[in-house]
């Protein structure tokens, strides 16, 4: 016969759970915007840069798009110089590209490191997601007010509430473009998103997620007041491919694109496509950015059309370091970066 349970051992059970797991209490989305705006000028130049890459990946805008910056912001500083420097080359090249800035704020680890400045702002292991809401927050209000349109990957749904007022185009990665929860939050973005193929190299799971993310749907989810909710999407209209290569594989040759454009034309979504310079197609190594770089932009001059975009890693300093008490500056450290000047020049020859 089934017993109820007696009310004193919910309440060890509840006691014991307390005792492994600590609860900080966080503003809301509500309260962090509020405490940080973003001022009405700056409003309407994101929704300027959200049309602008639209019209790129729509065909009404002949420019390429180049999403471009450090692997990942541990220096606010150091984003800010690098950021002054790529809105002066924006300007000298917008006629031929829309650059848009890498503010990449949440890092995925295959097993544990740094999570990022969101989450560790002081990378001591101990975590301050308010601090680092906080930071994040007035890093994308001071990198806007240069003038230049922001990405990011968007790891964490409950993050976009806090901060995704501020983004111009998100990434969801390889890793998460097969989550049902990030295919939802899609749905609901007011700016192009980019599904990255699988870790496999195939692209399968991203033209499933560009179907599932242009559909209205319902899902669990947290109001801006911080109360649970069941969150109502519209769809996601501008959604695309990127290419990023996948275990041993690249996939930004002629061949590879051009079967990646026929297999999205099948399943009939968008063949807009960009090609991630980084990652797996540039085999963990900086420098091959530049060739990957080269080749697709002569592919698009060739007359594919379908290619909109690239993205590059890159920052002050050339290569990473590891994390620790003497930094240099304006080096990454997570993925392997371009430097500024390697940067510069592509841009220029491009």
């Amino acid at each position: 016969m089934n017993m109820p349970l007696r009310t004193d051992a919910l309440y060890a059970a509840s006691a014991s759970t307390s005792q492994h797991r600590q609860e900080t209490v966080l503003p809301t989305a509500t309260e962090l915007r509020a405490q940080f705006p973003a001022e009405q000028h700056l409003v309407r130049a994101i929704a300027g840069y959200r049309d602008q890459v639209r019209g790129i990946l729509h065909g009404e805008d002949q420019r390429t798009l180049i999403v471009m910056g450090p692997c990942s912001i541990h220096d606010e500083q150091a984003a800010l110089d690098y950021a002054t420097r790529l809105k002066a080359l924006s300007d000298q090249v917008s006629d031929r590209f829309l650059i848009v800035m890498r503010a990449y704020l949440e890092k995925p680890r295959t097993t544990v490191g740094w999570k990022g400045l969101l989450y560790d702002p002081e990378r001591n292991g101990r975590g301050d997601l308010k601090l680092g809401l906080e930071r994040s927050r007035k890093l994308l209000l001071a990198l806007s007010e240069l003038g230049l349109p922001l990405a990011t990957e968007a790891l964490s749904p409950f993050v976009m509430d806090y901060l995704g007022d501020l983004i111009s185009w998100t990434a969801i990665g390889a890793r998460t473009t097969e989550s049902q929860i990030h295919r939802e939050m899609v749905s609901g973005l007011p700016m192009p998103t980019g599904f990255k193929n699988g870790t496999d190299g195939g692209i399968g799971v991203a033209t499933n997620a560009m179907k599932s993310a242009a559909h209205p749907h319902h899902h669990m989810g947290m109001s801006s007041q911080g109360a649970p909710a069941m969150i109502s999407t519209p769809g996601n209209p501008d959604t695309h491919l990127v290419l990023r290569g996948g275990r041993g594989v690249t996939n930004y040759d002629e061949v590879s694109i051009a079967k990646a454009i026929a297999e999205l034309e099948k399943a009939g979504v968008s063949t807009s496509v960009m090609v991630d310079c980084s990652h797996d197609n540039a085999c963990k190594q900086a420098e091959r950015q530049l060739e990957i770089a080269r080749e697709v932009m002569a592919q698009k001059r060739h007359g594919n059309r379908r290619i909109k975009g690239l993205m590059l890693e890159s920052f002050l300093e050339p290569g990473r370091q590891d994390d620790g008490a003497s930094l240099r500056y304006g080096c990454s450290i997570t993925d392997p970066c371009l430097g500024w000047s390697q940067t510069e020049a592509l841009i220029r020859s491009l």
